[in-house]
């Protein structure tokens, strides 16, 4: 199996992201230049952290007219998969490949913090390998994380068991204080409908490493190896 990591002019965890892949799942992976329209055979894309295109006019709204972003989206759209972490996750949703929108933190300021999110959902090729409710440690780091989308949108995602992951205190409870940007829900992480395009803000990419000061995040990439390995 092959990955791919997209690298966008402002990319700046394009690294981290190929190294967790590369040095820690031993997995062969690949950088895609934002201007190609060739994924060069690779069976799943991640789409890094970073501020692509400078954060110009919207979080990945420029992003989302990018040539390889029609190629993922042809990937996706066959049941390929993607991770899109952080700005990736913004890039998802004003590509339309996952629903909603990403917007200013309700504070109005960036944040930088470990913060802690239960699984929600353990149908996914993402999320198998981890149990319903378990409590993850990983970090954030982002302007404009503060997830949201209509009433009609959250009553499907709800039914649907889209919600990959929640904000939620050490212990899994689901508060108002353990929401760390305003997101509606507590949300952290959705699914798109056919459950093979997984957005999340915060970064499994910087924790997967226990020198990083969390492992946690290091489940995500062997939930995908193993479930790549399985078909």
């Amino acid at each position: 199996m092959k990955f791919g990591v997209l690298v966008f002019p402002g990319s700046n965890c394009d690294h981290d992201t190929y190294h967790v892949l590369a040095e820690l799942a031993h997995q062969p992976v690949a950088f895609l230049w934002h201007a190609s329209e060739d994924l060069e055979n690779c069976d799943a894309i991640l789409v890094p952290g970073g501020f692509a295109y400078g954060d110009y006019l919207r979080t990945g709204a420029i992003a989302r007219f990018a040539p390889i972003m029609g190629a993922v989206k042809k990937f996706a759209d066959k049941g390929g998969l993607v991770l899109g972490i952080c700005n990736g996750f913004q890039i998802l949703c004003e590509a339309g490949l996952l629903p909603g929108a990403l917007m200013r933190n309700a504070g109005l300021r960036y944040i930088c913090k470990q913060v802690y999110l239960r699984t929600e959902t353990t149908d996914s090729p993402f999320t198998h390998g981890l149990h319903k409710g378990q409590v993850l440690k990983i970090p954030i780091g982002h302007m404009e994380g503060n997830y949201f989308c209509d009433e009609a949108t959250l009553a499907q995602l709800e039914k649907q068991d889209r919600i990959a992951f929640r904000y939620s205190t050490p212990e899994g409870a689901i508060t108002p204080e353990a929401n760390p940007n305003g997101s509606l829900a507590n949300i952290a992480g959705i699914l798109s409908e056919g459950r093979n395009v997984l957005g999340m803000m915060p970064h499994p990419d910087r924790s997967s490493e226990a020198l990083l000061g969390s492992a946690d995040g290091f489940g995500i990439f062997q939930n995908m190896v193993s479930s790549l390995a399985a078909r």
